[in-house]
């Protein structure tokens, strides 16, 4: 049952992926628009560029950590492998935590080098886009706490763990989750990458 679901021609368009792909498409548009008006901002008002705290960085390769764990979760998931899929579900929650709290060791660091919402635009911007990048996680972190929770609840039982690994609805959530949560990797490069550049750039 389960390798007919993976076999057989599925829409490519489920309502479900049509409704996050515009998810998406508005979530970049921000964004975009978030980094747009900075680069006009520095233009405009010749404002010197705020230094990227190192810790954004060293937070990128936590989110891509959980990124690669939920990968795992979904190789688990195919093979039916129920020890592997909770430790990488898990894995993915602990990661994300840990993201989210050394964010705001980042936020620290800005204000430490007097980056502050109220000490200029640039700063500002940089609190603005970090700040709602992590609205989007905190957005998508109850159901990955939900995927992960259902799993430590169900998977006790053989026929509870057959039933879990057939349903093809709970296969398409996963799917459509692990695609919200690696472009959230993505947009995080981007911006660390943005701002890190644009500190080096004279407008």
């Amino acid at each position: 049952m389960k390798e007919d679901y993976y076999n057989e021609e599925r829409p490519l368009f489920h309502p479900y992926k049509l409704y996050l792909f515009l998810l998406l498409a508005g979530i970049t548009a921000l964004f975009l628009a978030t980094t747009g008006a900075y680069i006009y901002t520095r233009v405009q008002t010749n404002t010197p560029p705020i230094n990227v705290p190192f810790i954004f960085i060293f937070n990128t390769f936590i989110l891509i950590g959980s990124s690669l764990t939920l990968r795992w979760a979904n190789e688990a998931y195919k093979k039916d492998n129920t020890t592997n899929y909770k430790r990488a579900l898990g894995a993915t929650v602990g990661l994300t935590l840990l993201f989210m709290a050394m964010q705001a060791v980042g936020w620290s660091m800005l204000k430490a080098q007097g980056a502050l919402l109220t000490s200029g635009p640039c700063a500002a911007y940089i609190y603005a886009a970090s700040i709602l990048h992590i609205i989007h996680i905190v957005g998508g972190l109850p159901f990955l706490i939900w995927f992960f929770i259902v799993a430590i609840k169900r998977m006790r039982e053989p026929v509870s763990v057959l039933v879990y690994f057939s349903d093809p609805a709970k296969r398409l959530k996963l799917e459509l989750l692990s695609s919200y949560w690696h472009f959230l990797d993505y947009l995080w490069i981007y911006l660390v990458s943005f701002f890190l550049i644009s500190s080096f750039i004279v407008f």
